[in-house]
């Protein structure tokens, strides 16, 4: 990937203590490994309640997904109040919110269609939280600890939800679906405590914001839309995006196959879940060893090879494999997973200082939608060419996405003209950011970054 800083500052690499030792990142990193088990439960738990009143199949997946597929529309249409607002009430904000929204699914006994919308307006607000979130941890954590520290969150989210998993299993057995959904709520209220009480609060200078900066000519939606618009026109933020982006959908869509084809291969009952929980411990693995073994500069230069890795070994299942090479190529898969490490210093070196919230927002919605879709679209082509079939094309299309990024990834014997050249759509963009949004308007004033 292009250099994003020094040779000195570029080779140093930080360790998981090093970054674990920033108070403010630790909070941060707590409160959201929390929120996820938190998140794990309730959609698991809500989908069991629909499920449970109404025996439907597809409106329990829709209870299970309504919580991914707004929050596209939430970043594009809110996404500027991640960079407007103080942090530490948008964020203490969004955790008091999802409690509402559980302790209302556990309290009120609503039609279905209520219920779904509930959770889908929440999910229209939880882009605008976690960019404000991710936005505190660029400006914390510097150079390589930043990545390890967007390392560290992806082992606790993977943990997370294995966790969150198994707790919603637990406690509908133990309590019922209602209590189950009250469990959630009141770690949501834990999480909006804690942001409340120690985060510190931030002077209007340190978060970038002007409080009535959203309040301008068309208001924070067309600030919002703006913000997106540059951000995707921009031709290095846009594919470090799409680098991000296309991936792992294609592997969601091999994901949501698992079921079907340890169904169709007639395995004991139980190792779907076996096979499903190969992917996140191969991720945790993965990201646990390049984060931490590996230098900057080797990780950016293994971000093609674990694309690879990501997308090859699902192929094999084109051959319908037993269980046991099934969950080895599925680990290895996961493993793959650890080629975002390599694509964090890259993609906020690319990001407008003033702009990070709503950008870090929108690289979290449209991969949460994303993965949304992937299963929808590989499922409707399994039922042409079978579930094995189905999950080797997932695996073929992530692999073409590593020759694609193949084709702009610099060589590392570039001269310093070629890296001159490199970097200026980059400049490029920064200065159609600056034109954008700090350019005095006579009709709204100085426009703020959307994000």
């Amino acid at each position: 990937m292009t250099p994003t800083a020094e040779p000195a500052q570029g080779n140093h690499r930080a360790t998981y203590r090093e970054v674990l030792a920033e108070p403010r990142f630790r909070l941060l990193f707590s409160t959201r490994t929390v929120a996820i088990t938190a998140d794990a439960l309730r959609i698991t738990t809500f989908s069991v309640l629909v499920f449970s009143a109404t025996g439907s199949a597809l409106l329990s997946a829709l209870a299970f997904g309504i919580g991914f597929l707004p929050q596209l529309f939430g970043s594009l249409l809110l996404g500027s109040l991640a960079d407007q607002l103080p942090p530490r009430a948008l964020i203490a904000g969004g955790y008091a919110l999802e409690c509402a929204a559980a302790l209302l699914l556990a309290l009120v006994r609503m039609p279905i269609a209520a219920s779904l919308g509930v959770v889908a307006l929440v999910a229209l607000a939880t882009p605008v939280f976690g960019g404000a979130s991710s936005r505190l941890v660029a400006q914390w954590l510097e150079g390589d600890a930043y990545v390890l520290g967007r390392s560290l969150n992806n082992i606790a989210s993977s943990g997370a939800q294995l966790f969150g998993l198994a707790l919603g299993g637990a406690a509908v057995a133990a309590l019922g679906p209602h209590r189950a959904l009250a469990v959630s709520a009141v770690l949501y209220l834990g999480c909006a405590l804690a942001i409340r009480i120690r985060l510190p609060r931030l002077k209007l200078g340190e978060f970038g914001g002007t409080l009535g900066s959203a309040r301008g000519d068309g208001g924070a939606v067309r600030a919002s839309l703006h913000g997106a618009g540059l951000l995707l026109r921009g031709h290095t933020v846009r594919r470090l995006m799409l680098a991000q982006w296309l991936p792992p959908a294609f592997v969601a869509g091999a994901e949501g196959l698992i079921v079907a084809y340890a169904g169709g291969r007639h395995f004991a009952p139980g190792w779907y879940a076996v096979l499903m929980g190969c992917l996140p411990v191969g991720m945790l693995v993965g990201d646990l060893l390049v984060g931490r073994l590996l230098r900057p500069p080797t990780r950016e230069r293994l971000v093609v090879p674990l694309i690879a890795l990501m997308g090859l070994p699902l192929v094999g299942f084109a051959a319908e494999p037993g269980v046991g090479v099934s969950s080895c190529l599925l680990l290895l898969c996961g493993f793959g997973f650890a080629y975002g490490v390599g694509l964090q210093r890259p993609f906020l070196d690319a990001l407008p200082q003033d702009g990070q919230g709503q950008a870090f927002g929108l690289l979290g919605s449209g991969s949460m939608t994303l993965q949304g879709v992937g299963p929808a679209c590989f499922g409707s082509v399994a039922a042409g060419i079978g579930t094995g079939g189905a999950i080797a094309l997932a695996g073929g299309a992530a692999a073409l996405t590593a020759g694609w990024i193949l084709t702009w990834h610099p060589p590392t014997s570039a001269s310093a003209d070629e890296t001159a050249a490199r970097r200026a759509p980059r400049r490029l963009y920064r200065a159609e950011r600056a034109a954008g949004f700090r350019k005095p308007s006579s009709q709204s004033g100085a426009r703020r970054e959307a994000g």
